[in-house]
């Protein structure tokens, strides 16, 4: 398999936005109040790990396989209340959730132009597969922030 300028440019553009994704998710993790929300963000950086990794294999000429229905609203954990919070827990978290799910709509749009660019259709269906992903980590974090009256 041989990528063109382009596409390497846009992997790399896409594995540097996974690399922020990691990140950001294990310092929420540390700074969230909530022991739910601790836990979903500890799980969705675990998520971007397999992200970051998939797109390293198609770097070096790897294209792995999709399969395996790992992705899915039903495979999403529930969420419900967990924490009395008073006002200034309840704001720290809900920072936390709202610049998460404004990085989750933002990976979700640059995996959706890349998808576009790339004339292998295996290397289509994995970006394809991880964007889907990373819509269902933005719907897992709007439940918790609708769950908890952080979303209006």
């Amino acid at each position: 398999m041989t990528l063109s300028q382009k596409e390497t440019t846009l992997l790399q553009d896409l594995k540097s936005q996974e690399q922020v994704c990691i990140e950001k998710y294990a310092k929420y993790s540390n700074q969230a109040c909530d022991g739910q929300l601790k836990n979903l963000f500890s799980t969705l950086g675990q998520k971007e790990q397999q992200h970051f990794d998939t797109i390293n294999q198609i770097l070096g000429g790897t294209v792995p396989s999709m399969s395996g229905g790992q992705s899915g609203a039903s495979s999403s954990p529930t969420i419900t209340p967990s924490t009395i919070y008073n006002e200034q827990t309840k704001q720290q978290d809900c920072y936390l959730c709202k610049d998460a799910l404004s990085t989750e709509k933002h990976v979700s749009s640059a995996y959706n132009t890349s998808i576009f660019e790339f004339k292998d259709v295996s290397i289509r269906d994995a970006l394809n597969h991880i964007q889907k992903e990373e819509q269902e980590h933005g719907q897992q974090i709007y439940n918790f922030m609708s769950q908890n009256g952080m979303y209006n």
